[in-house]
């Protein structure tokens, strides 16, 4: 057992310090190139498609009619499934590991990466199937639909399956408990039966009442949190330069090079940041197909936004929180533990119930977001309702174990299976990214022509399998 456990260790080391280091900077600099930094000289048409999409009711596109659901909703659902438990945990257990310089690289991952988020969701509109009232879609569906590649999109649907529906999700309702249990002194047990039921009742109404949930969830926790932390940021307002300070130094500093720490900085920054927002994983994507838009490149912009709004904004949130409190990062707390101990030295007793609070929120938005990822890719492997409903019986027995496994091992998993999906992806966007270029090309040609941009097949030379816009 010691070897294997030790085997299991060097290879999520392995990937984690090689492989997908290499392959997230180098394509989220390639794309961010290719696209003349999309996430930044087009971040206020972001906004404006956002504010667009939550004023518009799902039946008000032209080109779908009323199937799918609003562009909004889909980015309710991914960002859902990002602002989670590591927003709070993962930032906390980050900067533990690796110190106030993971912070920054966090940063840097959010940058960087967002240019590959757009490709990757422009892509999931481009390929996306229509099934009933709704389309569904994701990396599985761009490797059939566009590499001819089924095997592919077997083994993605596998592993995004197994990974976000199972694991990532025992993950979200393991840091509830421990948050409830050191709040309120909850029983783990009684919390993991009472969120079973909870995601019962979501998961079993499908991707419309999953929706309609985090269109009212995520909103509300993300804007409750961010006041908080500005609270925070406020009282504290002359720490604000020596914090940076700290952040960028440690990021950088040569006593970190020197000490061999550097590289254990780069990569919890790296690994935390591509856990909290997902950029080039594959898994946004899936909830980007099923919005009802006129141009896949909306919601590509849609979903970069996302990006921002996760590590820009939350994981800085909690970042600022920790350090400006000056808890001590090497003692007993870990996790989501010592998010509550910071906040509780900042604004007193009532933190540690906030964050419990905020934590219960987060995570339970991130159940019901990553179930999504998991149905729509068991949906692709077999559209049988059958199998779809013994998945979800397996997702709430895997929120209620959860509750009560030890949180380490439910990590390095998550770890792992997080960095095969991420591969396998950022291989195929890599491939395919040509297609979100030249869509990306069209939308801003026909919005310098003062047009509200609509997507037809032949603005992509060569486009076959794209179902959903033929002309």
């Amino acid at each position: 057992m010691v070897f294997l456990y030790d085997a299991f260790n060097w290879l999520n080391n392995f990937i984690w310090s090689y492989i997908l280091i290499i392959l997230l900077v180098g394509l989220g600099v390639y794309f961010s190139f290719k696209t003349g930094f999309v996430q930044f000289r087009m971040l206020g048409e972001m906004f404006r498609l956002l504010g667009e999409g939550a004023m518009k009711n799902e039946s008000s596109n032209e080109k779908h009619g009323s199937s799918g659901i609003s562009s909004f909703q889909a980015f309710c659902i991914s960002t859902a499934s990002r602002v989670g438990t590591g927003n709070m945990a993962g930032v906390a257990i980050a900067i533990v590991i690796g110190g106030p310089g993971a912070v920054f690289w966090m940063w840097v991952m959010a940058l960087i990466g967002s240019s590959s988020s757009f490709v990757e969701s422009t892509l999931a509109q481009i390929y996306k199937v229509k099934e009933g009232d709704h389309f569904r879609g994701g990396p599985a569906y761009y490797m059939e639909k566009a590499l001819g590649k089924r095997w592919m999109g077997v083994v993605f649907s596998i592993l995004i399956s197994i990974t976000f529906g199972l694991i990532f999700n025992s993950v979200q309702a393991n840091t509830v408990s421990f948050a409830f249990e050191k709040a309120f002194n909850i029983n783990r047990m009684y919390l993991g039966i009472a969120i079973s039921i909870a995601t019962a009742i979501i998961i079993f109404g499908g991707v419309k009442r999953i929706a309609r949930a985090v269109e009212y969830i995520v909103p509300v926790m993300a804007v409750a949190y961010v006041a908080v932390a500005l609270f925070v940021l406020i009282k504290n307002f002359t720490m604000i330069p020596s914090v940076i300070e700290s952040i960028v130094s440690n990021a950088l500093g040569f006593k970190q090079a020197v000490g061999g720490g550097l590289g254990v900085v780069i990569m919890q920054g790296v690994k935390r940041g591509l856990f909290s927002n997902e950029a080039g994983m594959g898994s946004a994507p899936n909830a980007a197909a099923t919005a009802n838009v006129t141009h896949p490149v909306k919601q590509g912009l849609i979903q970069t936004l996302g990006v921002f709004t996760d590590t820009i904004l939350i994981c800085s949130a909690t970042a600022f929180i920790i350090l400006m409190s000056g808890v001590d990062l090497q003692g007993e707390s870990n996790g989501i533990q010592l998010t509550q101990e910071a906040l509780v030295s900042q604004v007193g007793p009532w933190g540690s119930i906030f964050i419990a609070i905020c934590i219960f929120l987060f995570a339970f938005s991130s159940i019901i977001g990553n179930y999504y990822y998991g149905e729509t890719n068991i949906e692709f492997l077999n559209g049988n309702k059958i199998w779809l409903n013994i998945y979800r019986c397996f997702v709430v027995f895997m929120v209620m174990y959860g509750c009560l496994a030890k949180v380490q091992i439910v990590w390095d998993m998550a770890d792992l299976f997080m960095g095969f999906m991420a591969i396998m992806n950022l291989v195929v966007i890599a491939i395919l990214y040509k297609v979100a270029i030249a869509a990306l090309r069209d939308y801003i040609t026909q919005k310098k022509k003062g047009l509200n941009p609509q997507f037809k097949t032949s603005a992509v030379p060569g486009l076959k399998n794209a179902e959903c816009w033929d002309e």
